[in-house]
């Protein structure tokens, strides 16, 4: 690495304010001292600022946790802070030498807007830059009744979560049902809704919005949201705090799905078709289910749900993770969802259980329930950039 004694001053700066948008950085990312990466210096120390909270974090500790040099951070600070992203936060306790100033992300500074678009109910949120709820709109919603009376009623969602201030967001993360084409912005064969498939929702909603929009699944979502929050003590955590191992986020509602993050990253796939864990087959002579096939885990874990029988319904949920575990060496499940919420205990027993039991031999995995829902997930993938993440 180059150490030089400049900020890494230069443009490159992309949409959403230009705060490290179009740059990446992994668990074991470090400043760089180059012109061109002075939008992936800002961001690395915005993630650090947003990983460390109210208390704030002394320039000393950006240096050496980013490896930049103190004058750099001491450069890229300043500018952050005239563009009121950062604020002082006091003074550390002083160990003999003059108290180091803290410094600390101002999460008013900006928003994001998220919205879970699910198969009966329409949530929207505005969060702020730290990842809070500062508005939310919730009701009931006919994913039936197609595309353009859907379409109004995100936008009517919108308005009512918009900031009163007038400041316009970030720009807008919506979820909803797969499959879909991530890169495309395009919907694809919901199953039991096919008059969605091949419509343009981001570009629609852009052009009604006039603001960036951002389409993915409601479980790459859901894993973005869990994976947003400060790791646990016992997890290994990247500089800024968060879990970076290979973890699912399995989402029981309406439907059942899973999100999966690998790498520090939401999980896709080349056509933007991973995560359809609820269409594994689990019983070959099983129910039909509506994708076509037998047996699928979607389809008999709504049959549990249905009878009231949660017990088996977190059974059928730990035999798909459990499959998961063993095929991708995944180290912690999170649990999401309405039908989770009703009797998380039930389901974290059970999933446990059964991971317990199939999984001899290999490491400890995790079983949490999740800390924020698909629509918190949503706008997070649009904040993600600010702080140099994709995914």
């Amino acid at each position: 690495m180059n150490r030089g004694n400049g900020d890494g001053g230069g443009s490159e700066r992309g949409g959403g304010g230009g705060y490290g948008y179009g740059y990446a950085h992994g668990p074991g990312r470090g400043g760089v001292n180059l012109p061109a990466l002075r939008g992936h210096n800002e961001a690395l120390l915005l993630d650090l600022l947003r990983g460390a909270g109210p208390a704030g974090l002394g320039r000393t500790e950006l240096a050496a946790r980013t490896g930049l040099t103190p004058q750099a951070v001491s450069k890229i600070t300043a500018r952050l802070g005239g563009e009121g992203l950062i604020a002082e936060a006091g003074r550390a306790v002083s160990t003999g030498g003059k108290p180091r100033t803290l410094l600390r992300l101002v999460p008013q500074a900006r928003y994001a807007a998220g919205v879970h678009l699910d198969r009966d109910e329409l949530r929207a949120v505005r969060v702020d830059l730290a990842g809070a709820v500062v508005a939310e709109s919730r009701g009931a919603l006919d994913f039936g009744v197609g595309p353009d009376a859907v379409v109004e009623e995100v936008v009517r969602a919108l308005a009512r979560v918009a900031d009163p201030g007038g400041q316009p967001p970030l720009g807008v993360g919506v979820a909803a049902p797969g499959p879909l084409d991530h890169r495309a912005g395009v919907m694809g064969r919901v199953t039991g809704f096919p008059r969605w498939e091949g419509f343009p929702l981001r570009e629609v909603l852009a052009g009604r919005l006039g603001m960036p929009v951002l389409l993915d699944k409601d479980t790459n979502a859901g894993a973005a949201a869990a994976a947003a929050g400060v790791a646990d003590e016992t997890d290994e955590a990247d500089a800024a705090g968060r879990f970076r191992g290979a973890s699912v986020y399995v989402h029981l509602g309406s439907g059942l799905g899973a999100g999966l993050r690998l790498g520090g990253e939401v999980y896709r796939g080349g056509r933007s078709g991973a995560g359809e864990f609820g269409h594994q087959v689990l019983r070959l002579d099983g129910p039909p289910c509506p994708c076509g096939a037998r047996g699928c885990a979607e389809v008999l874990c709504l049959e549990a749900v249905a009878r009231e029988d949660l017990a088996e319904a977190a059974r059928i949920v730990g035999e798909g993770a459990a499959n998961l575990v063993a095929l991708l060496d995944v180290e912690r499940v999170v649990l999401g969802g309405r039908v989770v919420a009703r009797a998380p205990e039930v389901f974290l027993e059970g999933v446990r259980r059964v991971i317990a039991v199939r999984g001899a031999g290999a490491g400890p995995v995790r079983v949490a329930l999740a800390r924020a829902g698909v629509a918190e997930g949503a706008a997070e993938l649009v904040l993600g950039p600010v702080f140099g993440r994709v995914g």
